[in-house]
């Protein structure tokens, strides 16, 4: 009799467990008042900035041609932990964000939950992108919506067991979230404070260049200080203020825009898309980000 009591609690306590777990990982959108805020109309024009300054074409754009706007999705993203294929956002309503609400968006851009209702995973950088202003989001929206309508969806992830699993990705979302618990409405005019949102909201630089543990997540104390490219060829460089010492402002806002180091290098590998993109940026946005790059040292989460 003790044996089998003894078993029933086991049992209890591994069926409380599973419970707690799966409330604690449960996907998570924007509150109410996000969501009525990023619905409200966006400025398209401004959107098209927000587009560049967030590279959305280098991992959205249609494999095989040059249109960044045709944004249909596909291109394999080869990771340790398997291949990721970023999806269509283009406006077709069937394969594409066309038939997405603009609190949709923001669920997945604000808190990487779909809209069924489940995790993204974080090759989507969405901890970077939590940091947006609500502003910058909506005016994305509707600049995706001025893009062509592009049909078929990008294949299926092909990841490794156990990082196949969706849910686990909520534990990785209570470790690694950055606590935001009112997006900016707007984005900031200051220069330096322009910088510090562009270079980790937007432009959502750390996901490269920063170093990362064994569960992906960024190492904060070492945040920008370079880190392996997610395909594990090569690197991506430190860009601290230690790592530019050697640079001028003007140098990094020159290599931002084309491709061409202070030596005569060119930036390749994936900065070859970073480049492609920031070139369309606004001057102002490439120098706020050049000085917060060129002042910026890793003491801890900005």
């Amino acid at each position: 009799m003790t044996g089998r009591i003894a078993l029933a609690l086991a049992a209890a306590l591994i069926a409380a467990a599973a419970a707690a777990a799966w409330f604690v990982t449960a996907p998570r959108g924007v509150s109410a008042e996000v969501a009525a805020a990023a619905s409200e109309p966006g400025d398209p024009e401004a959107g098209k900035n927000v587009f560049y300054v967030a590279g959305c074409e280098s991992c959205h754009m249609s494999p095989g041609q040059n249109d960044p706007l045709r944004l249909g999705g596909g291109l394999e993203l080869k990771t340790p932990f398997g291949s990721f294929y970023p999806p269509n956002i283009s406006p077709d309503p069937a394969d594409g964000i066309g038939a997405w609400s603009a609190a949709d968006f923001a669920n997945a851009l604000f808190a990487g939950v779909s809209p069924r209702g489940g995790h993204l995973y974080p090759a989507f950088p969405y901890p970077s992108y939590r940091r947006m202003s609500i502003k910058d989001v909506r005016d994305l929206f509707a600049f995706l919506h001025t893009t062509p309508p592009i049909s078929g969806r990008a294949p299926s992830n092909a990841l490794k067991f156990p990082f196949s699993i969706r849910r686990a990705v909520g534990f990785w979302k209570l470790l690694y979230m950055p606590k935001v618990d009112h997006p900016l409405p707007v984005d900031p005019t200051d220069e330096e404070a322009l910088g510090r949102y562009l270079v980790n909201g937007p432009g959502h630089c750390a996901e490269c260049h920063s170093p990362r543990d064994a569960f992906g997540g960024i190492i904060t104390s070492r945040r920008l200080t370079g880190g392996p490219l997610p395909d594990g060829k090569g690197k991506a460089p430190n860009i601290t203020a230690e790592g530019l010492k050697e640079w001028s402002e003007d140098d990094v806002e020159t290599a931002l825009s084309t491709g061409f180091t202070p030596s005569g290098d060119v930036l390749g590998s994936a900065m070859t898309a970073v480049v492609r993109s920031l070139k369309q940026a606004p001057e102002p946005d490439l120098a706020a980000i050049a000085r917060y790059l060129k002042s910026f040292r890793p003491d801890g989460a900005p």
